[in-house]
């Protein structure tokens, strides 16, 4: 194991992470501090008040399944194997759709792996100085083509993780009607490159959310807003680790993500 080389794929976490629209941020403050104990030293302690959603997180099947595992009935090596981190970052731009050919183009990608997708939009997370946007981060960023869902299902992946707002195409969310003019620009975009209208491309009983709604009564679910080191790891095949609380009630939670390469 000393010659394992760990690769953190988390987002840094701060009162400052946005949260996905809509979801609470998370609050922190101190309930004792220190110099607060009536006789000797106290001891600091803080209290945290957040949505699941914030930050590199795992979202589980109850958050769109409500028959399904939560958090802490999933097993430890379920969030744990082999796995592939595919960086399609040079060929994919706001609003585009990539497709299963694209990633298995670039990696080897095997039956029931973890996959991780790169979309290079982790550039634009709130952490990062110089090139952070949070609309474009969470509003325009590139998703799965129509066929990407029934293929993952066909692949049986443990979990999935993207380095953005959401596993699905942002278009393809509500933020498709809290942003109508950034759904025109989606819209033109896919018109020029595929001379389709979003409906004919994307019929909304079909498409809304297919990556939470269609994947996860399947045991297919996948972590959001992952970044860290993974530039680190371009089309390589690797151990992969998640690692969210074994919380018994939870629908989804805050983890960290790590990679191994042996």
């Amino acid at each position: 194991m000393k010659k394992v080389k760990m690769y953190d794929l988390t987002q840094p976490l701060s009162v400052h992470t946005p949260p996905w629209p809509s979801y609470m941020p998370l609050q922190l403050g101190y309930f004792k501090r220190i110099a607060g104990a009536h006789m000797g030293q106290g001891a600091n302690g803080q209290i945290i008040t957040t949505s699941n959603h914030v930050g590199t997180h795992m979202d589980g099947e109850i958050h769109f399944y409500g028959a399904g595992r939560s958090i802490g009935d999933v097993p430890i090596e379920e969030w744990c194997g082999e796995g592939v981190v595919v960086d399609i970052s040079d060929a994919v731009g706001d609003y585009d759709l990539y497709s299963p050919e694209m990633l298995m183009e670039r990696a080897e990608i095997k039956k029931g792996d973890i996959l991780i997708i790169n979309t290079g939009y982790h550039k634009y997370a709130w952490y990062q100085k110089g090139t952070a946007d949070e609309v474009r981060y969470f509003v325009k960023h590139p998703g799965p083509n129509r066929d990407f869902a029934a293929w993952a299902m066909k692949m049986k992946f443990k979990w999935i993780g993207v380095d953005c707002g959401s596993a699905d195409h942002p278009m393809n969310t509500i933020l498709k009607d809290w942003h109508p003019d950034r759904f025109k620009e989606a819209e033109a975009k896919l018109r020029a490159k595929h001379d389709m209208s979003w409906e004919e491309m994307f019929p909304s009983e079909e498409f809304y959310q297919v990556m939470h709604i269609k994947l996860f009564p399947k045991g297919v679910v996948h972590a959001e807003n992952l970044g860290g080191e993974i530039d680190k790891l371009k089309n390589k095949r690797t151990w992969i680790g998640a690692f969210p609380w074994k919380a018994m009630e939870l629908e989804s939670c805050i983890c960290r993500i790590v990679a191994f390469e042996f």
